[in-house]
């Protein structure tokens, strides 16, 4: 097994690449008829061998929904390789009174807790409800990072908002970390990309970038290349895949760049590019 280079959050080793899970769980950010797609094709299986791909080269980090067959491919992968992975959990819970049972914040962190997580965030559709900018804050923050320490997990804020970032540095938020949208897309982003470079230089904590290749819509190439020369060595990509081969893809790739090398992966064929050699 390889080590791919690690960082540290909350006193924890992390590898810099995390497997995202959208391509996992059938969210692509593209239409209902692709996220129908993975959810037919993805099996417990398939995201085994994919997340063995990743734990052979050290990628040993994955962020996700507390869901059973992530839970149940996780744990088929850690057999398969020998390695154990470090979890990171965005649950959505309830954040108003009176919400379903099952969704009580004290139930769901149990969950994550029962599921294995080192981490766990407020998902972004929690977070960015609870983002203040006329007043700089994040309402009950405190309230639920309290709720994550208790269970022994290390708190962290999942954000489509890059207000975000600075208001929980401004407040001293308890939070190790952050989840950010970054690519050189530009997608889902609320300002221009080199507005969000910024905010992430400036962090007071490691921040994990998600969505690298803007859900499909950058070349690997593009988006691996933007993201990992411009973001700091505690810095980390969260990127998600669907095969086993397109795994191997973006670590090779990865590895390239954080190495200052130019690829030389293999390109893809068509009939236009045969004068090209």
């Amino acid at each position: 097994m390889s080590d791919f280079p690690r960082t540290t959050v909350g006193g924890v080793s992390v590898s810099r690449m995390i497997i995202g899970t959208n391509w996992f769980l059938g969210w692509s950010h593209t239409s209902a008829a692709k996220d129908k797609f993975i959810k037919s094709y993805q099996t417990r299986e398939n995201l085994a061998d994919i997340i063995g791909v990743f734990m052979q080269a050290g990628v040993d980090a994955c962020m996700g929904m507390p869901v059973p067959m992530l839970r149940d491919a996780i744990k088929q992968a850690e057999d398969a390789t020998g390695r154990g992975m470090t979890l990171i959990l965005t649950p959505h819970f309830n954040i108003l009174p009176d919400g379903p049972p099952e969704t009580a914040p004290e139930r769901v962190f149990d969950t994550c807790k029962d599921m294995g997580a080192t981490f766990c965030f407020p998902h972004q559709c929690m977070t960015d409800r609870l983002v203040d900018r006329l007043h700089g804050t994040i309402r009950d923050l405190d309230k639920y990072t309290a709720m994550i320490r208790q269970r022994d997990m290390i708190p962290g804020l999942s954000t489509h908002m890059p207000e975000t970032v600075v208001i929980a540095d401004n407040t001293e938020a308890d939070v190790e970390t952050y989840i950010q949208l970054y690519n050189a897309a530009g997608f889902l982003m609320q300002v221009e990309a080199d507005w969000v470079m910024r905010i992430i230089r400036n962090a007071k904590k490691p921040v994990m970038t998600i969505k690298p290749l803007a859900a499909g819509r950058l070349l690997p190439p593009v988006g691996l290349a933007f993201v990992w020369n411009t973001i700091r060595d505690c810095d980390m990509m969260t990127i998600g895949t669907t095969t086993p081969d397109e795994a191997r893809e973006v670590i090779d790739l990865s590895l390239d760049y954080l190495n200052r090398r130019i690829p030389d992966n293999e390109l893809q064929r068509t009939r236009s590019k045969n004068t090209l050699g």
